[in-house]
């Protein structure tokens, strides 16, 4: 039961879902923890303390992740904390030799919607593109995400006190005619 519910939420929680390196699917999850814990009736598994999950080309760097799975049967995962207080993600993006990266103090993924947010600190690269703000989600359905200054999608004026800006670095891409 546990198997299942990793195997998804590794594949989805970061951000790159559409755009994960496809090999990843058929290798092995493997997870290291301090802790974990199983609540079959409540269908929710979670891992603490200095959480490591590899699955292929996909590195998740936690604190804390917890699985949840509702009674339709969609998962929603949430990972917290980690190294320096933020979760980590990291994995190959497909067809390409680059890697798609990211932080935040939060990151959670529904796999209902196929969104997943990043709150607090958030920071996601992409090959030498890269995006931050206080808070980023992500429509793995349109291939689409939006990037705010304030927590929870909030947007906070320009001149107030914290002074938060969306910041964005854009490299052009070599297009030959």
């Amino acid at each position: 039961m546990i198997r299942p519910t990793l195997l998804f939420i590794c594949l989805t929680l970061c951000a790159a879902g559409a755009h994960a390196e496809r090999a990843d699917r058929d290798k092995p999850v493997n997870i290291e923890a301090d802790r974990a814990t199983a609540d079959d009736a409540k269908q929710v598994h979670v891992f603490e303390g200095n959480v490591v999950l590899t699955q292929g080309t996909l590195v998740i760097k936690t604190d804390k992740l917890v699985v949840a799975q509702d009674n339709a049967g969609y998962q929603h995962g949430t990972a917290t904390g980690g190294p320096n207080g933020l979760a980590y993600f990291k994995q190959k993006r497909e067809g390409r030799d680059e890697y798609m990266e990211g932080v935040a103090d939060r990151i959670e993924h529904n796999a209902r919607s196929e969104k997943s947010e990043f709150f607090g600190h958030a920071w996601i690269k992409s090959g030498q593109d890269e995006v931050k703000g206080q808070y980023i989600i992500y429509d793995a359905k349109t291939d689409r995400y939006t990037v705010t200054n304030g927590p929870n999608g909030t947007v906070l004026p320009s001149g107030s006190q914290s002074q938060e800006r969306v910041r964005a670095v854009i490299h052009p891409k070599n297009q030959t005619p």
